[in-house]
């Protein structure tokens, strides 16, 4: 995907995912999303954050000093506050900005869009079908780091050592032992999704399984 083809699928997952709060009960708000200790609701509230400009970004390290996750968690609780009309507005006024925070490519925004949009939908029973060529990207953007220098909610799952197959696309990466399935669930489980295990298959994943402790 060249620049403009990834941030028109920002654009058309932040409409996605904006739609899909806007069909929220106030219950499935506070609802536990997929990343442990936070809400739907600071979920949302951090999708609202990549539009932070740098004086936005001092005044939070400011706000909140200490280690970059925790930081980011307590700033997407502060904004989780807000009514739930507001930070709908919010994620709505991004469309069409390309704006994104110090240091990150498009590929970032694209990536926290649409795995963060699962982290709502999956555990509420919702659908947020991930497009493939954008999920494409994004597992190859994720993949390049490694799970290494990067600001996580999850601790990363070890993948490295086995072939990475999507099934519904040509996208493929690592060597070893083959884990196969669509590319949403590998980019899941490339962002330490383990709720997408259940989603793949192949001698790989049988050996994966096997070597997480349960839970």
């Amino acid at each position: 995907m060249n620049d403009d083809e990834v941030w028109a699928a920002i654009d058309s997952e932040r409409r996605r995912t904006a739609d899909l709060l806007g069909q929220l009960s106030d219950d499935e708000w506070a609802q536990p999303s997929l990343c442990d200790g936070w809400t739907v609701r600071d979920v949302a509230a951090h999708l609202t954050l990549q539009q932070l400009t740098v004086g936005d970004c001092v005044r939070m390290v400011l706000r909140h000093p200490g280690p970059l996750n925790s930081m980011i968690c307590a700033a997407a609780r502060r904004r989780a506050t807000l009514p739930t009309d507001r930070l709908i507005a919010d994620l709505r006024a991004t469309i069409g900005s390309r704006r994104r925070n110090v240091g990150l490519t498009s590929l970032e925004p694209l990536s926290d869009i649409l795995v963060h949009g699962q982290d709502i939908a999956i555990p509420l029973h919702r659908d947020l079908e991930m497009p493939v060529t954008a999920a494409a990207a994004a597992a190859t953007r994720v993949w390049s780091f490694g799970g290494r220098g990067k600001a996580r909610v999850f601790r990363s799952l070890p993948l490295r050592g086995y072939r990475l197959t999507a099934t519904d696309v040509e996208w493929s990466a690592g060597e070893g032992p083959e884990i196969r399935g669509p590319i949403s669930a590998i980019l899941l489980l490339l962002t330490g999704r383990r709720v997408a295990l259940p989603l793949v298959s192949g001698p790989g994943a049988d050996e994966l399984r096997a070597r997480l402790p349960a839970g």
